[in-house]
């Protein structure tokens, strides 16, 4: 996946918006203002994505592609790269877990509001 690709996947998920928080050079990708997804403009073949503590453990030591998160809370995030041997579909669930986590975390009325933007 291209970082095109990876844009609009996560677009395509209710409620998510982007921006620039930390610079020119990191599109950052939110839901209901929490970071899910973190991605480079100048290194865009990693980006960095919430996880499972557990899962994330699994994931580092099943693909050499998942790393600690560069620059993030090494226990909750990874830091993919794209450029290996991951399919896409593996990517994508890497991204859906991330988002899915930060849905999770918000308040029941809050997640309501994402829930009746997918019907």
């Amino acid at each position: 996946m291209n970082i095109e690709e990876i844009r609009d996947y996560c677009l395509l998920k209710p409620a998510v918006t982007e921006s620039f928080p930390f610079g020119d050079d990191t599109l950052v990708f939110k839901a209901a203002d929490k970071v899910f997804l973190l991605i480079g403009l100048k290194a865009s073949n990693r980006f960095n994505v919430k996880c499972n503590p557990e899962r994330a453990i699994e994931l580092r030591e099943q693909y050499t592609e998942v790393q600690p998160g560069f620059h993030m809370n090494k226990v909750h995030w990874n830091t993919v790269y794209t450029d290996g041997q991951l399919t896409r579909q593996q990517l994508c669930d890497m991204i859906d877990h991330s988002y899915t986590l930060i849905v999770q975390s918000l308040p029941k009325k809050v997640r309501a509001s994402f829930t009746n933007n997918v019907e």
